[in-house]
């Protein structure tokens, strides 16, 4: 079954893993992989090469850790600069940036897709400003029950009944699989982003149907931030610079 993380999580919590010794490059590679052909990172000056090699080039260059980013138009989340790098991630809809052992970026890489093969992009990449995991796990405690609040208000059930389900099942999310060293609250805080992030796409998916101009904004209101609080949670999940103490 495929993994329901982005790829830019999946490489900064099995990337991280595998730089600092909790799984072997197997591990590494079958689940940033998935289901997908193959991975490979592209440096700007050389041909591509497979994940791991150009992995341990960054390892070589001082990489401790991986994290991750997943900005969209309005909202960079996880990106510090520069434009270039920025652009390309914006662009993709995802990123990582290698750090070293001080947190500071030694290297951004953007995912490019060419039907089941991923190339990893190597472009610099600058410091970033992430909220803690505890900042963002309680803005997404937030956001959720107020979105749930306005769309029951709107009755999501009348056009949108799988969102209604999703809504009055929150306590019943899908799993999401961490390798060691991630911790605990960072898996459940990155399954329950995953679970919102459904929520404000199902919900999203169609301004049309049998709603008003008016419902339709009012839907877009809630569901924006909800939105933007669930990327925030996942990045800081999948960002170990700020991860809580061990």
């Amino acid at each position: 079954m495929p993994s329901p993380l982005p790829a830019a999580v999946r490489l900064a919590w099995w990337g991280t893993a595998w730089l600092r010794g909790h799984v072997v490059a197997d591990q590494l590679i079958d689940a940033v992989v998935d289901t997908d052909a193959v991975h490979l990172l592209s440096f700007p000056d050389g041909a591509a090469e497979p994940l791991v090699t150009g992995l341990g080039v960054l390892r070589g260059a001082g990489a401790d850790a991986f994290g991750a980013a997943l900005p969209v138009e309005g909202d960079p989340v996880g990106l510090g600069g520069p434009r270039a790098f920025n652009d390309a991630a914006l662009e993709a809809g995802e990123a990582v940036v290698a750090l070293d052992a001080g947190g500071f970026p030694v290297q951004g890489l953007v995912p490019v897709r060419v039907g089941a093969s991923v190339t990893w992009t190597a472009l610099a990449a600058q410091r970033r400003q992430l909220p803690d995991v505890g900042d963002a796990d309680r803005l997404l405690r937030a956001e959720l029950p107020a979105a749930a609040d306005t769309l029951a208000r709107l009755e999501v059930a009348r056009w949108r009944p799988e969102v209604a389900d999703r809504l009055l099942n929150l306590r019943h999310r899908a799993r999401v699989t961490a390798p060691p060293g991630v911790p605990a609250r960072c898996a459940e805080l990155a399954a329950r982003a995953l679970q919102a992030l459904d929520i404000v796409e199902l919900a999203l998916d169609d301004d049309g149907g049998a709603i008003t101009a008016h419902e339709a904004e009012s839907r877009r209101g809630a569901l924006v931030p909800l939105g933007r609080a669930a990327r925030a949670a996942l990045v800081a999940a999948a960002s170990p610079e700020v991860w809580p103490p061990a």
